[in-house]
């Protein structure tokens, strides 16, 4: 070996003994537990076929109507997440699920115009059964209110934009644009059927 390899052999010896294991995660600031509720529902079938259905529905409204959801949708995951947390509705979320997609899609499809407390309902429930269902995600060692907080504004968010996502769609012609989301909603109650399928077999 070259003498001047020789000489480096202690100093990378030395670098070696004060390494430290690497952290992938923001664990310092405590802001990863915010990222991780903002993330977690995408990490799911069930939220991500949930809430674009709630947000579909939500755009087939009157606005005035939707607009309620901004609220109530994030209000029912917090409290479906603080009942998680608290022990309660630990069984039969899959059911659930199932049942909610059969509905949503059932309603998109069918074109059936809700009152607004009817839509309010029908979103409370929802983040109530999938609030509870992610506070599963909360772990030994995380922050829960940071996480619920990332969850929460994750809800804000998805009822927000997907409206508005589909009344600009609605409005920027007619005719094939109402027949899709049709379309999209008998989807959306064919994979609650699978889904609520694949629950019963499951017992």
């Amino acid at each position: 070996m070259p003498p001047h390899r020789t000489a480096l052999m202690p100093v990378v010896a030395a670098l070696a003994l004060c390494t430290r294991p690497a952290e992938a995660h923001i664990v310092s600031s405590r802001l990863g537990d915010f990222y991780a509720g903002a993330a977690h529902p995408l990490t799911g079938l069930q939220d991500v076929v949930l809430w674009i259905a709630l947000g579909v529905l939500a755009g087939t409204q009157p606005a005035a109507r939707a607009r309620w959801l901004v609220a109530v949708f994030p209000a029912g995951l917090v409290a479906g997440f603080l009942l998680g947390l608290a022990g309660g509705m630990t069984s039969g979320v899959a059911a659930l699920d199932a049942g909610c997609m059969v509905t949503l899609g059932g309603l998109i499809a069918m074109v059936v115009r809700l009152s607004a407390p009817a839509l309010a309902a029908i979103a409370f429930a929802i983040g109530l059964v999938r609030g509870a269902a992610n506070a599963g995600g909360v772990g030994h060692d995380t922050n829960a209110t940071l996480f619920a907080a990332g969850f929460a504004t994750a809800g804000y968010v998805a009822i927000t934009l997907l409206p508005a996502v589909i009344l600009t769609f609605r409005r920027s012609g007619v005719g094939w644009r109402d027949v899709a989301l049709r379309a999209g909603g008998s989807w959306i109650a064919a994979i609650g059927i699978m889904a609520g399928g694949y629950a019963l077999a499951g017992r």
